[in-house]
């Protein structure tokens, strides 16, 4: 390579193209025990919403008490299940070397690798576990099946036999591009509501989803890629599903390179897990108390916890779009106290003038008839997670030209 080119490429901007919120592993009742794997190749899909020529992909090993040891690492176009196009397939490197440790609590940065990839292409990225490790650092609620093969390294096989699926992102946190002109990114950053609980796992039918594609169809938003960092139970104030909104929302918006914008979406476990049912245990065996009844929030801690992301946003130059509380009569952790703060918190997300814009998802879903309810086409079941209709009720909600107007 000429020295120019070199220059060239010193200089490039990077921009998050997708992007998923880790956590450690989740402990709820009923919920798979946390995998260990051993000489294994654990194959992961991702849909990035914009494209580009140039591409790396950061790792994480923010809950690991020690070193994780990628043994190989690749990146490759998918084709369909756990193939990919073998003439795409390249190995990742970290400083040029084709395995590393990543240290406890850290994230790790491949080196760029030259690919082209369109904008919603699925991409397939793989990663050989040599040792003995327990999966601390995951994202429980992914968008595809990952596929589990081994024993050994399969990272640059076009397909793994006999592989396993999983619902899991293990140890994958970004994937950046060489930025095109005018890219941004807009994180969308919440709970299950938006990590998309509710929709058909596979068919990317989560509101973020939904609004990335509605941007694609608009010549003026086209490069402004859409990252989820919803962790399904999430708090504001509160750990529990991943830790606390304010505990993360450095690492999961602030620390993304290219992020002009933030979209929350926070709350309403705050609301509802104290009033939460405890389900009674198999074999009559009385169920246990609520271990979050004493986590209760009221509306003017959750303004608060507004008013602190807002602040954070704003001193890194990201402007901030808050959006309501979507309904929830119905649900098993519903009560007419909790429903009284999601009130007096949508009244002062709608009227405070706190945020750069206001989306309003409680609008865009609500029953005209019962408005502390769902419309019946727009839940899935539950009465407190959309359906894929009700989730693009809520993306097109979006005021798409707001997005990238007067942006920071």
């Amino acid at each position: 390579m000429n020295l120019r080119a070199e220059k060239q490429k010193s200089k490039e901007q990077w921009i998050t193209s997708w992007s998923t919120a880790v956590h450690t592993p989740l402990t709820f009742p009923g919920l798979p025990p946390t995998p260990i794997f051993y000489n294994q190749t654990i194959r992961m899909i991702v849909r990035p919403t914009i494209g580009g020529q140039r591409l790396r992909v950061r790792f994480s090993n923010a809950y690991g008490t020690s070193a994780l040891t990628i043994g190989a690492a690749s990146i490759a176009l998918t084709d369909h299940g756990s193939m990919i196009s073998p003439d795409s397939n390249h190995p990742l490197t970290f400083g040029g070397a084709t395995s590393i440790k990543v240290p406890a609590g850290a994230p790790m940065l491949s080196d760029p690798v030259d690919l082209k990839v369109t904008p919603f292409a699925e991409l397939s990225i793989s990663i050989y576990v040599p040792d003995h490790t327990p999966a601390t650092t995951t994202h429980f609620w992914a968008q595809h099946d990952t596929y589990i093969a081994g024993p050994g390294d399969a990272t640059e096989k076009s397909e793994l036999e006999n592989a396993t699926a999983a619902t899991s992102w293990y140890w994958l946190s970004d994937l950046e591009v060489a930025s095109p002109d005018r890219a941004a990114a807009l994180v969308t950053f919440g709970d299950s509501i938006t990590d998309g609980v509710g929709a058909k796992h596979g068919e990317y039918g989560d509101w973020p989803d939904q609004l990335a594609r509605r941007l694609a169809d608009t010549k003026e938003s086209q490069n402004l890629a859409i990252l989820n960092e919803g962790i399904g139970g999430n708090r504001i104030w509160h750990d529990g599903a991943g830790v606390s909104a304010l505990a993360r929302f450095d690492r999961d918006v602030l620390a993304l390179p290219g992020v002009t914008e933030v979209l929350i979406l926070e709350g309403i476990n705050d609301i509802g897990w104290p009033h939460m049912k405890p389900r009674a245990l198999k074999d009559g065996v009385a169920p246990p108390s609520n271990p979050f009844a004493f986590e209760t929030v009221s509306s003017k801690e959750l303004i608060l916890g507004y008013e602190q992301l807002i602040e954070r946003a704003h001193q890194h130059g990201i402007r901030v779009f808050g959006a309501t509380l979507t309904p929830y009569e119905g649900a098993d952790y519903f009560s007419q106290d909790g429903e009284v703060v999601r009130q007096e918190v949508n009244e002062w997300i709608r009227r405070s003038g706190a945020f750069d814009g206001v989306v309003d998802f409680d609008l865009a879903v609500r029953d005209p008839a019962h408005p502390s309810r769902f419309r019946e086409e727009y839940q899935s079941g539950d009465q407190l997670h959309p359906s894929t209709a009700g989730y693009k009720a809520m993306a097109a909600s979006v005021d798409l030209a707001t997005l990238r107007g007067g942006s920071r």
